[in-house]
């Protein structure tokens, strides 16, 4: 007897929005560590080399978190070419993000790159089909607003660097969109697998062309660039299939605080008036949609019982 083809479609996907947000704060956290050691290794390392590092050792955590979830099995793929292009357009963003830093003050090479969710909540409803109304739209108008007012971005900035930087965020936003199309088929686990592979192996092209022998100081560096990398890869891929993207991606904002805070601790940065102004903004904007997703849980959950009853 033939199998049934109903059997083998993945079983339909419940939203959690509180754990996807929560999951991905922790992201946020992890990858704001990932780019203070970015920065200190960049500074003595060839940049395709830190991002071969970055990839290469981000591998030992996903492997581990895989043998353990479910072994060799669980790397079945229904979508090796989604996974592909997943991968490709990850690491087109990460390429374009530190050419930015390079042609831009960062200060408005990171603004520029948080226009990532206004694209991302734009492309959710003809890619994926998402329904985003006026209150996730004005939430994450405001939560942009307050990255703005934290990093006063400079007037010249339309020119090579704001297109790189923007084209950044274009990309990034195509990337949560493949992770969102993919978890309809395959496991978090899974996505953060190949990605981690294949980004590897296109990365591990470019040595050639920049290498430079690290001292031991610098390939712990290096090494935890990675390791913190595939922990907070790991975290972020999880949030992304347990809510809709337009509901994740505004909580980038909260790497503002983040950075504010290793600023402070590690440069002696002092937050001015406009950091803390704008990281109010930012936080609120952030709580209003998850306080948004909760009251909408709620009232779906109440209207189950009564549809049943009917």
């Amino acid at each position: 007897m033939p199998d049934n083809p109903s059997s083998r479609l993945p079983s339909p996907r419940i939203d959690n929005a509180p754990l996807g947000i929560l999951m991905m704060l922790v992201a946020v956290a992890l990858f704001s560590v990932l780019n203070v050691l970015v920065k200190a290794a960049a500074a003595d390392y060839p940049l395709n080399q830190v991002t071969f590092f970055r990839n290469a050792f981000a591998l030992v955590p996903v492997w581990a978190t895989v043998m353990v979830q479910g072994g060799l099995r669980s790397l079945h793929s229904r979508r090796p070419f989604g996974h592909l292009w997943r991968s490709c357009i990850g690491l087109l963003s990460m390429t374009l993000m530190f050419w930015s830093f390079h042609l831009l003050p960062l200060a408005d090479a990171v603004a520029l790159n948080f226009a990532a969710p206004l694209f991302l909540t734009a492309l959710s409803v003809p890619l994926l089909g998402e329904k985003v109304g006026i209150h996730r739209w004005s939430a994450v108008a405001v939560g942009f607003v307050g990255v703005l007012v934290i990093v006063r971005p400079s007037a010249d900035m339309l020119q090579l660097g704001a297109v790189v930087a923007l084209s950044a965020a274009l990309a990034q936003s195509f990337a949560m969109i493949a992770i969102r199309q993919l978890t309809r088929t395959e496991t978090a686990n899974t996505i953060v697998f190949y990605f981690t592979l294949i980004t590897t192996g296109l990365s591990a092209l470019t040595l050639p062309f920049g290498w430079r022998t690290p001292d031991l100081q610098g390939l712990a560096i290096l090494v935890g660039t990675g390791l913190v990398g595939g922990v907070a890869q790991l975290f972020m891929t999880r949030a992304y299939t347990l809510a809709p993207a337009a509901v994740i991606a505004p909580f980038n904002y909260a790497s503002i605080v983040w950075a504010a805070l290793f600023g402070w601790l590690l440069w002696h940065d002092v937050p001015t008036w406009n950091v803390i102004a704008g990281a109010a903004i930012v936080v609120a904007s952030g709580c209003y949609i998850l306080h948004r997703e909760t009251v909408r849980r709620r009232v779906a959950a109440a209207e189950m019982p009564a549809a049943a009853d009917d």
